[in-house]
Order: C-alpha cells, then sequence, then structure tokens
C-alpha cells in the first residue's frame, strides 16, 4: 500500500509500469479477454420456472415503506458526525394507481393521491463529536432511540407496534421481551416484564430501555457511535412502520381489511446480527394469523445486490409470466458460492423466502414473502398469499425506473434524503 498524502508532503503514487510483469502470465491474458467480451453471458442454472398462477385476487389498498439517511461531518477537527434519519409509510389505492400514467405520471395526479395518505418519522443521532450534556455519547444514542421510538407526531404507533412484536401481543399471553444484553455489565438480562418500557439490570442495577433489546449498543463505545447504527435504526424502524397498519386493523378487528391490503417495504424481510431478535415474534405471528385463517399478505423487493444481479442473468432465459422460489441449496451453490454450512441461509435472520419473478422483458423482480416458521421448501404453496401478491403487482409495475414498482417510488419519494442539497442543507443548519 502506498503512503497517504499529508499536510506538509503528498502521496506516495503508484507504479505507472508496475503491470507490465502481471500481463505477461497467459492466464492473466486469458481473464483480461474473458472481461473485455461484450456478449452476453450465458449462464445454465437449475433454475425451476413454472407459470405464474392465474387464479390469484388484486388486493385494494397498497401500504409502502421506504427510509433514507444522511450523515454529515465537520470540516474541522475534531470533527463531528451527525446522522440525519428519515422512514416512512405511504398508504395507496389500487384504483387510484391505475389512473395514473405509468411511463409519465402527472405531477398533480401524484399530489393528488399523496394528499393526507403518508406518515413519516424522522430523527438525528450524535454519531462523534457531539456531547449531551451530563452524559456520553453512549447512554445519549440510547436514550435518543427510546425517545425517537416514541416519536409523539406519530402518536408513539411504531413504538407501540414494538412493544405489540417483542411481547407477542397478539397471542394473548403475558410474554417478557426477548432477552439481551445489558447495556452496563454485558450479563445476559432474560428480558423485560410483559409491557414494560423500562427496567433494571438484576446483575448490575442498571437502568434499561426496551430499545436496548434491539440491540443498537453493541455497536456503540462510549464516546462514539458507527454509521452503521444509524442504517440499522432506519432498518428497524421500517419493519415497525410496515407493522403498524397491520397491528392496527388486527387490534380493531379488521380482518377483511387486512384481507386486501398489501403492505410492500423496500429491501428483503430480514433483520441481520443482533437485531434478529424480533425475527423469532414476526414469524410467529405470521403462523398464529396462518391457524386462525387471516390472511396477511407482505412482500419486500430488493432493488441491489447478489440476488438481483443473479436475477439479472437467469431472467434472459426464463418464460414471460413466470416465478421461481430458489432453495437454499440453491442459493448456497449459484448465488453465494460458499461451502455447505450447520445453518442454513436465512434461517436465524429472514422472516420471508426469497422469490424470483419475470412479468416480461423490463419487469423482473426479487422478492421476500414470510412463510412462517423458517423452512427450506421450495414449494410455492408455503408462501403467505403469494397468488394475491403476484396478481396485485402486473398493476403497480412502474416504467419510469428499472424493475420498479409504482407505490415503493412514491415512498421512497416521501422519505428521500438526498446527498444534495438536503446534506449541505443540514450541514448549515447542524453548524449554528
Amino acid at each position: 500500500m502506498p503512503y497517504q498524502g499529508g499536510k506538509r508532503l503528498s502521496g506516495e503514487r503508484a507504479s505507472k509500469l508496475g503491470h507490465l510483469d502481471v500481463v505477461n502470465s497467459d492466464l492473466v491474458n486469458e481473464l483480461i479477454a474473458q472481461f473485455e467480451d461484450q456478449e452476453p453471458t450465458q449462464v445454465e442454472t437449475p433454475a425451476s420456472w413454472v407459470e405464474i398462477p392465474d387464479d390469484g385476487i388484486p388486493l385494494r389498498l397498497i401500504f409502502a415503506v421506504d427510509g433514507s439517511k444522511q450523515t454529515i461531518r465537520s470540516d474541522l477537527p475534531p470533527y463531528k458526525e451527525l446522522s440525519f434519519i428519515k422512514t416512512a409509510l405511504l398508504r395507496l389505492d389500487q384504483h387510484a394507481i391505475a389512473k395514473l400514467d405509468p411511463v409519465s405520471p402527472h405531477p398533480m395526479a401524484l399530489r393528488d393521491i399523496m394528499s393526507d395518505s403518508a406518515m413519516y418519522h424522522a430523527t438525528v443521532l450524535p454519531l462523534k463529536g457531539v456531547s449531551v450534556k451530563g452524559k456520553n455519547n453512549y447512554d445519549a444514542v440510547r436514550g435518543i432511540i427510546f425517545d425517537s421510538m416514541r416519536d409523539q407526531s406519530l402518536n408513539a404507533e411504531p413504538y407501540e407496534t414494538l412493544k405489540w412484536l417483542a411481547y407477542e401481543k397478539w397471542s394473548g399471553q403475558k410474554k417478557p421481551s426477548p432477552s439481551f444484553s445489558c447495556p452496563h455489565c454485558q450479563e445476559e438480562v432474560v428480558g423485560l416484564p410483559f409491557d414494560q418500557d423500562e427496567g433494571t439490570c438484576g446483575h448490575c442495577g442498571g437502568h434499561l430501555y426496551l430499545t436496548d433489546m434491539i440491540g443498537f449498543h453493541l455497536e456503540m463505545s462510549e464516546d462514539a457511535a458507527p454509521d452503521s447504527v444509524a442504517t440499522s435504526y432506519m432498518l428497524i424502524h421500517e419493519t415497525l412502520m410496515l407493522f403498524t397498519g397491520i397491528r392496527i386493523f388486527w387490534d380493531v378487528g379488521k380482518y377483511s381489511v387486512l384481507r386486501n391490503s398489501l403492505f410492500i417495504k423496500d429491501g428483503p424481510l430480514s433483520l441481520n446480527g443482533q437485531y434478529s431478535k424480533l425475527t423469532i415474534p414476526i414469524r410467529n405471528f405470521f403462523e398464529f394469523a396462518k391457524a386462525r385463517d387471516i390472511s396477511v399478505h407482505v412482500v419486500g423487493q430488493e432493488k441491489t445486490g447478489g440476488f438481483v444481479d443473479h436475477l439479472e442473468l437467469i431472467s434472459r432465459n426464463a418464460p414471460r409470466n413466470s416465478v421461481f422460489a430458489p432453495s437454499n441449496e440453491y442459493i448456497r451453490k449459484e448465488i453465494q458460492h460458499r461451502p455447505e454450512r450447520s445453518e442454513p441461509y436465512g434461517s436465524r435472520t429472514n422472516y420471508g423466502n426469497k422469490v424470483f419473478v419475470k412479468f416480461d422483458a423490463y419487469h423482473h423482480l426479487v422478492l421476500s414473502i414470510p412463510t412462517g416458521g423458517y423452512t427450506d421448501s421450495y414449494s410455492l404453496d408455503v408462501f403467505f398469499g403469494l397468488k394475491n401478491i403476484l396478481a396485485s403487482l402486473p398493476p403497480i409495475l412502474s416504467h419510469r425506473h428499472e424493475c420498479a414498482l409504482v407505490p415503493v417510488e412514491l415512498a421512497n419519494g416521501v422519505a428521500s434524503l438526498s446527498s444534495y442539497p438536503s446534506a449541505a442543507i443540514f450541514k448549515v443548519f447542524a453548524d449554528i
């Protein structure tokens, strides 16, 4: 690695001729030739595409969730960092969407659709160099997360959803929260008692928040928090916004409305690392709903990543209006290219299994759809509401972006914090 530039002297430059010895290799030249080949790669995979079932019923109400964040840094040392986060839940009607021009929707028509149909949440986390009187950065961020989750502009509904999931309130049983590591002494806390917002560690007596159960503190140090904490907060809050609508319909007994609603999340249905504590309660909820024959239609769409890249290749030879659900073995061998492991893909983290869908030459999607408890079955029968979900997607396909869905586009428009000018504006106000 070269030396980096400093205040007095310039950095070390790489040799312009150092690559000549490398390209003398026949193997290297063969690889370069393949890299420069512009012909589309023909990929042969054991993917088993089947025709999309034609007996699904399109769902009328659509709820879409998205989020964004922007982290800003001061120009001079000691550097300070703040991360601005925004999430949004948008409610739409299939009939209203059908009236839009799919290529160039009129701005006034979009305004009418989105009027009084969006709820959003915004907060800011101090990541580095910003102090809160009487607290170190570690405890300050914990407190801000707890207060932000109880955002009164949303009547604390996402926080009530957190409690609904953590305590599995839909079951009618008074369960404790999932266990978690104490943010003070790192000992295991068996969980907060049913429906509690705060508590005390039985080992050290430290003060606990229910939001500590999620595990944000496991990424932080006393004087700083990495940018990944802000990303994780955004993803968790997106999940809570998604299930807020489900919870409200469930609690008031509007099961008929729930059966006719589609909830779309931007990104996969998964919670990684320590945040996967909520995965098991979410799976339990879907199993509980299934046992009572209450349909809950939830789908996540991935826009980037290895699954999207893989679908881009295999969709070329896939028939129109077809669907393929990859098994764990397929994912391990064909997409991740990993050796066999004791735990199958997503067994701890995913509350939805992958589904590849191709509608036509321009619209192919990587979806996540719940199956309840974890299963490696790639039968279409294990996916909750698959037929109705697939029947609901063609009318909301967008022609403005590659493989896009109109509700996700609109939700992103509400939640988006662009790099410019938003980040610049945030920085101006943060410096005051």
